[in-house]
């Protein structure tokens, strides 16, 4: 683990800890023809309007998302409706029994 060294009086040298920062994830679905897109999961507690995503003008849409390292449930919401990620990791139940995707970071 990376460390950041704080001088303190007398020469005495404290180690701290530096501040992690969490992976990157980035997150993509084709839907050319969709008005909004969001991002919806575990780590947002599924609000679905926490993180639209930007549309490109090829017809996908993106985001980059920094994860901590873990499992992560969740789907995008493309007008309105639940849509899972075809290209995900895998497909799980969360704990209402609902489809979703999983990536793992």
């Amino acid at each position: 683990m990376p460390n950041a060294t704080v001088p303190s009086p007398g020469n005495a040298q404290h180690h701290y800890p530096a501040q992690q920062t969490p992976p990157t994830v980035n997150f993509s679905v084709e839907a050319p023809d969709a008005k909004s897109v969001f991002l919806c999961g575990d780590f947002n507690d599924w609000d679905p309007e926490a993180h639209p995503m930007q549309h490109l003008p090829n017809g996908v849409w993106k985001i980059r998302m920094p994860l901590p390292p873990g499992e992560h449930h969740y789907w995008y919401l493309v007008d309105d409706k639940p849509t899972l990620d075809p290209g995900a990791e895998k497909m799980n139940n969360d704990l209402l029994h609902h489809k979703v995707s999983v990536v793992r970071v």
